[in-house]
């Protein structure tokens, strides 16, 4: 006989989500107005939300887009929210903003990543920092973790591999405790896997951490700028972020400047 799957417990998943961002009933409510006793009801299961009552919850607890879409669906409910492809013409004028930011950076590199970090545009500036790559990690999908940490990528040229990927791992980690996504997690795994033990790093005296790459014979100093959009209503939208690259000190803005000379 097979095993039948058990639906996920709506109750058990808001109040894991409350646990998540460590919060107690009393926390919720005072933030949502619902009430502790209405709020235990719904966490036991003696009380069935309405499609309101999850959202209202979900959006004070920041569950993320997607998983609000999987509350729902434990709910018995239909996902509220769209995930459309990057390429779909209702999409359009979004993504033609978002290029436009990317171009507007130049001369400096910048590049727009999905909710994983994989590269979904890039500003001609990158492209001067991926020479020397293994041009089987620039198939797509290109993933920029993957990309900065493996030997075959960025990371024989990282000066400063230790505190660079520890930055990266922490950066997942913190995704994959907002998100409780699995694919999140996996790739905080496959850091570990590629760099050994994450070491903790010291504070290096200077004013921002700087990734210090060497480019053909000269060590570009670049510290990194992250924005996402604000008001998606769309998954794959909110997953979007722009991570821009300004540098760190003259030589790296001469370079930039020149174009690479």
């Amino acid at each position: 006989m097979s095993a039948t799957a058990v639906a996920p417990d709506i109750g058990m998943m808001l109040r894991e989500w409350r646990e998540r961002r460590r919060l107690s009933q009393q926390d919720l409510s005072n933030l949502t107005t619902v009430s502790t006793r209405h709020l235990s009801r719904v966490e036991t299961g003696k009380a069935h939300p309405t499609p309101k009552m999850i959202l209202h919850l979900a959006e004070n607890l920041e569950v993320p887009l997607r998983q609000r879409n999987q509350l729902l669906l434990a709910a018995g409910y239909a996902p509220k929210f769209a995930d459309t492809a990057l390429n779909d013409p209702s999409l359009s004028a979004v993504m033609a903003g978002l290029r436009d930011l990317l171009d507007a950076h130049l001369p400096y590199p910048a590049l727009l990543l999905d909710d994983y970090w994989e590269l979904v545009d890039a500003n001609a500036a990158v492209d001067a920092l991926l020479i020397g790559c293994a041009p089987e990690l620039l198939e797509p999908p290109v993933n920029v973790v993957r990309l900065s940490v493996h030997p075959a990528g960025l990371a024989g040229r990282i000066q400063n591999l230790d505190q660079w990927a520890t930055h990266l791992h922490n950066q997942v980690l913190n995704r994959a405790t907002r998100s409780r996504d699995p694919r999140h997690r996996e790739l905080a795994r496959e850091i570990t896997d590629l760099r050994g033990e994450v070491p903790r790093t010291e504070p290096t005296g200077e004013p921002v951490l700087a990734m210090h790459l060497e480019v053909g014979g000269q060590t570009l100093r670049m510290y990194s700028v992250a924005a996402q959009l604000s008001t998606a209503w769309d998954v794959a939208l909110e997953g979007l972020h722009l991570e821009t690259f300004l540098p760190a000190d003259d030589a790296t803005r001469a370079f930039f400047s020149t174009g690479g000379n």
